[in-house]
């Protein structure tokens, strides 16, 4: 099935001029044309058509995914929360003192992929050695590349430690290109950059919508 994408600007790449009313042709899990939404809806005039208000980017790239996801604890919302608090957990002792099992391991990396979709990540960088949590990220959808340099600690935030939005971009829309994209309820880049990744209503991986804001 065909599915057009259209927002009220849309950025391609990291090189790209901003398209307004632009949109993305998506047949399975491919790009198959990146265009002004009335040429392309003309052209293709029984494509599904999923509108979206604000800017339309590639997905976004995390750094340090092995700690955010492996060296760190999402407690289960509600039933540990009373308990553990809502905030994640890090640090060594603490998490030792939290005893993990492996199921519990991947269930915390399954909740923090949930975290890092409902940001516009698509694709996150880092090396996991513990199997539950490799499963985890995998099942997500999200693609795993070798570690990359990071300053600080990481963060959920794609943005963090950047100077512009698009340097967070993860590949290019294009004819041929994955469907990995997001969707924020921003005006433009500079907007995005400034509110951040939680604006994020929605992702796209393989063409399949994986996270959509309620």
């Amino acid at each position: 099935m065909l599915t057009l994408h259209t927002a009220e600007l849309l950025v391609a790449g990291p090189g790209s001029a901003p398209l307004a009313g632009g949109a993305v042709l998506v047949e399975g899990d491919r790009i198959t044309r990146v265009g002004p939404y009335a040429d392309l809806c003309a052209a293709h005039p029984h494509a599904r058509v999923r509108r979206w208000p604000g800017l339309l980017t590639p997905g976004l790239l995390v750094r340090g995914a092995d700690e955010l996801l492996e060296r760190t604890y999402y407690p289960d919302d509600p039933y540990e929360i009373t308990e553990l608090g809502a905030d994640p957990i890090r640090g060594a002792d603490a998490l030792e003192a939290l005893k993990l099992t492996e199921p519990r391991r991947g269930n915390s990396a399954r909740r923090g992929t949930q975290r890092l979709l409902a940001r516009g990540v698509v694709a996150v960088c880092g090396r996991f050695t513990s199997p539950a949590v490799r499963t985890a990220v995998v099942r997500s959808g999200l693609t795993v590349l070798p570690p990359a340099p990071y300053e600080g600690l990481p963060a959920l935030d794609p943005f963090a430690g950047r100077d512009a939005a698009r340097e967070a971009f993860h590949g290019i829309l294009e004819p041929g290109a994955a469907a990995r994209f997001a969707v924020f309820a921003v005006a433009d880049e500079a907007q995005l950059l400034e509110r951040g990744a939680t604006t994020c209503v929605a992702t796209v991986i393989g063409g399949r919508l994986l996270h959509r804001r309620r």
